[in-house]
């Protein structure tokens, strides 16, 4: 009886032991806050789909057609089996969902450089298209792996109410790892650069980009908050976000261009 005692309580301790240790694991290998879309530690063989919520977004991709590039729809994006190809794809070392843009692309009509990128959409697929009213927020943690000269990792763009095509904010980083927001003047044109910061590439930083009270573009890169007032020629415009790999060089190379790495991407209306 006694050796049977004896063995019921090491398993016992066996088993313990053993749950600690899962827990200690799940700990480790947790991802960010609850709140934000990210790739836990470990994620590796999944499509991006199967780490981030890919629900309200849509992917531009610097292939295609002269004019046209291709756009991947949420619903091709979403789960583990989801879309992934060499311009965006889950990195095997680390778990980022990862956006390549080389110098040379396919480009919208009213750019000249090439980008993988993601464009907000709806619950049902259909262009975000939000007003300025109320609070919006764009929150993401990443890195640039690699840059020739000047990349932008995050924008808020202007949809409907006008002819304009121009971006309401951008947020660009270069190779020097200086991180500058531009802010455009009025929906015709010319953008002013806010000098925000500077993280070395390859290490890793987060952003927040927001719009309050109609009337103001708040930023936060890392731990410094910075905000900027919106001309009131934008206010019959409707926005919308974008985040990943917006190159900023072209040439003729597909070699040279700018890789970047999101590990948290959440966007939140109120």
């Amino acid at each position: 009886m006694k050796s049977r005692s004896k063995l019921i309580a090491a398993l016992t301790a066996a088993g313990m032991a053993g749950t600690l240790a899962v827990l200690g694991s799940a700990s480790a290998h947790a991802g960010p806050a609850a709140g934000t879309k990210a790739a836990p530690k470990g994620a590796t063989k999944a499509a991006p789909g199967g780490n981030f919520d890919l629900s309200t977004w849509e992917l531009q991709e610097p292939v295609g057609s002269p004019g046209s590039p291709t756009t991947i729809p949420s619903s091709k994006l979403q789960g583990a089996d989801g879309f992934q190809d060499s311009y965006f794809y889950t990195d095997d070392k680390d778990g980022a969902m990862t956006f390549w843009a080389p110098e040379k692309g396919v480009t919208t009509p009213n750019s000249k450089y090439a980008r993988s990128e993601l464009r907000e959409t709806n619950k049902d697929g259909s262009p975000a298209d939000w007003s300025l009213g109320g609070s919006h927020r764009l929150d993401a943690k990443l890195r640039v792996v690699s840059v020739t000269s000047n990349v932008c990792v995050g924008q808020i763009h202007l949809g409907s109410g006008g002819p304009s095509t121009k971006p309401l904010v951008e947020l660009y980083y270069r190779s020097n790892g200086d991180i500058a927001l531009g802010t455009e003047n009025s929906p015709d044109g010319g953008q002013t650069l806010h000098d925000v910061g500077n993280v070395p590439v390859g290490k890793t930083w987060s952003y927040s980009i927001g719009v309050s009270g109609g009337d103001t573009i708040d930023l936060k890169v890392n731990d410094s908050t910075t905000h900027y007032k919106i001309p009131s020629s934008f206010d019959k415009y409707k926005q919308y976000f974008k985040a990943g790999s917006y190159n900023q060089s072209s040439s003729d190379s597909t070699e040279k261009g700018a890789r970047v790495g999101f590990y948290a991407l959440d966007v939140s209306h109120g």
